[in-house]
Parts: structure tokens; sequence; C-alpha cells
């Protein structure tokens, strides 16, 4: 972290991490495009690989492309350091694989991405580690969870889809009462929206494909830690585990990062209006966007957040029937996984993205069958209100059934 002073978030999306290089002046951070690096002698080596010299040896355990953007990510979110992942799911699973055990517990949010749900319940329970999901927004429910071998309390706040959100200050305090670790996916806010470290939590994952990097064409993940020592804990299993970053992958998201504050603006100055007109429409049955005042937790998002963000979820009425063909009438609005870049993208979360939860597991978590997630981009709102319109207008339209002659 520097010792200068902060500067806006703004400013920082665009300078943090990253300086003139060296050897070249290059404005942009060079793309190091290699595997390996040299040493001047045998010592030089032997210095890198035991600490000693923190310069590059290997890519997969450093690269410079990659340093600029952890240096970046962590000055965002008020971290000791980061830790550049090639996946979301990789982040996530670094963090898992760092810090759980057999006989280790974690309580997590119910309404938690799909695979980062599904890989605690399906793998690391074949291992021993046994997880509770429970509604985050509920404190009493977070405290009644919690055990004697609970080591992580992982929280997703907004929470994907059903954008519910979690007070962050208050399950820090339970995690430290109960000697557990607290995480939170802050992939829906980004440091722009909310800052968990700062609330907190003592590590932050990020899938930087979404608004991070925001243009729809980079997978990556990033980790984030509030303590040095438990960033040298991650580190260690991060880079032999292997899911580390590559330095394209840095560079598109250096490229992206830039541009945050601006994508961002209008990308939720966007959802904002639509989900006031949503609300007003008699052919929807509910909306959940943390801007609106009928939001459950409208108030701490208030508090918490920096903004509501860019993603919203609504009922079609009609349920799914209806819902289907909304989804399929959209002309503008792309039908395709992933959120955050600055095109507008829906999805059906109970068939595509939380498919592989029991129906009884997704209703619980509130992901009820007539619910659409829209991740709204950064088109002209007149222009997405249009489409919505005529595609709402398609969904309440229910087709006769052709009879033979």
């Amino acid at each position: 972290m520097s010792d200068a002073p902060k500067r806006h978030l703004s400013t920082r999306v665009i300078h943090a991490g990253q300086h003139p290089d060296a050897a070249t002046g290059a404005v942009s951070t060079p793309i190091y495009q290699t595997s390996t690096f040299a040493f001047t002698d045998a010592d030089q080596g032997a210095a890198r690989f035991s600490g000693a010299d923190p310069g590059c040896k290997y890519t997969r355990l450093g690269n410079p492309t990659v340093a600029a953007l952890e240096a970046c990510v962590a000055d965002l979110e008020g971290g000791c350091g980061a830790l550049g992942a090639a996946t979301g799911m990789a982040a996530v699973n670094a963090v898992y694989l760092a810090l759980l055990g057999s006989g280790a517990h974690v309580v997590a949010t119910d309404a938690l991405y799909g695979p980062s749900r599904l890989v605690l319940e399906t793998e690391y329970s074949r291992y021993g580690v046994s997880a509770t999901f429970v509604d985050t927004t509920d404190l009493a429910r977070v405290e009644a969870a919690m055990r004697p071998g609970t080591r992580m309390l992982y929280v997703e706040s907004p929470s994907n889809p059903t954008l519910a959100v979690t007070d962050l200050e208050g399950c820090a305090r339970i995690a430290r009462a109960h000697g557990a670790l607290m995480v939170v996916d802050n992939t829906f806010a980004s440091p722009l929206l909310q800052r968990p470290l700062e609330l907190g939590a003592d590590l932050v994952v990020h899938s930087l494909t979404k608004f991070i990097n925001g243009h729809t064409d980079v997978v990556a993940g990033m980790i984030v830690a509030r303590d040095p020592q438990l960033l040298a804990r991650l580190r260690k299993v991060h880079q032999t585990l292997g899911g580390t970053m590559d330095p394209h992958q840095a560079w598109l998201v250096l490229r992206g990062v830039k541009t945050l504050a601006l994508r961002l603006a209008r990308a939720q100055a966007n959802a904002q209006t639509i989900a006031a007109w949503l609300e007003a429409d008699p052919r929807v049955s509910w909306v959940r966007y943390p801007g609106l005042a009928s939001h459950p937790q409208h108030e701490l998002a208030s508090r918490q957040m920096a903004g509501p963000g860019a993603v919203l979820s609504f009922g079609v009425e009609g349920g799914f029937p209806a819902a289907k063909r909304f989804i399929e009438s959209l002309r503008l609005a792309t039908l395709a996984v992933s959120l955050g870049g600055v095109e507008t993208l829906v999805e059906h979360p109970a068939s595509m993205t939380h498919a592989g939860l029991p129906r009884a597991e997704r209703e619980a978590a509130g992901i009820r069958d007539d619910l659409v997630r829209l991740a709204v981009g950064c088109e002209d709102e007149r222009d997405l209100l249009a489409d919505l319109d005529q595609a709402l207008t398609v969904a309440q339209h229910v087709p006769q059934p052709v009879t033979a002659r």
C-alpha cells in the first residue's frame, strides 16, 4: 500500500498499482508474456527462491503484469495485498483449500453463487468439511448456525441472484466472537460501492470477469487479504495448486478497470430507472433492487454501500412460462449468464446458474422459478425500457393450443 494520501476511487481505478515502465517509459503496463525469468547469477536465483530477493522467477509464482493488477485491486479494497486467479472459482477454491480441513464447518449465505455453494456441498464434503447455508440478512440465524468447529463465515452481499444485502459489520462481529474468518464475495458491488475489509471482513473474493473487467472478454478472479500472514498462507497454497493468473488476462483486466467508475455510474443509473419502471408495471409481480425503498434491506444498503449496483431481479406475472417468453422475446438485452459488462444481460437462474441446486434448496434461498435476473449495461435507458416493454407484452400473450381439424 502506498504511503501517499489516498485519492478518490475514480482516480485510483486508473492509477493504482500502475506506473510507467522503468525500462521503456511505456504508460500502459506491458504484457510480460514469459514463463520464466533469467537470473544474473546463481546467488540471485537462490535469493529469489528463498524470498530474500522479491524479484520474479516463474510466472506461476509471480509476474509483473499480474502484480500490477494485484496491487491495483488491493489498493481499491484497502487490503495488504492480493492474489490473481485464473477464474473467480479458482479464487474461491484457493480460499477453501487454504483455510478449511477435515472437521471444519462453514456458515454461508444461502443464495450463494451456484458453484461456490455446490463445490462445498458436493466436493469438500468428501473431505470432511461441512457447511450450513442460512439467510445471512438475519444475524440471529447466523449466530445460531455457528458451531465450535466453524472456521469460516462466507457471505455474498448483495447475493446472487436474490439481491439480498447482509450486514457485514454485524457478521464480522459474530465471526470474530467464534474465532472464525469472514470471507465476502464482493463481485456484485465492486470496491467502488462496498469495501468489506473496512467493515471487518478478513478476505474479499472477486470474479474479475464481471464489473472490474467489464467487457465480457476475459475470465479471472482475485483474493484480497487484510492481514499479511493470512495472505502468505493463501499465496503458498494458491501458487502450489496452480490456479494463478496469466499475464494477458491481467493486462485485459488492467485495461478494463480503468473505466470501472464510468461504466458503473452509467449502468447503475440505468438500473435505478429500470427498477422503478418495472415496479410500477402491472405485468411485473415483484422487483428486488437495493436502490428501491421496497427492498427489505434498503436502509442497510444505503449505509453500507456507496450505491445499489447494476443488477436486479424480478418476477413476471404468469410465473415461469411468462418469464421464459419474456427472456426469449428480448431484442436488445442478451440472453446469457454473467454480468458487469457494458451490454445488458438477462438469465433465468433456476434453470441456468443455480440449476444444480435441488428445488427445495433453491426455493428456500429465494431463487424462485419466476425469477429473472437482469444485469444492466451501459446502453441508452430509453432503448432498454422499450425492449423490456415489448418483451413483457409478448410474455403476457398466452399461446393458444392448435387444434386438429
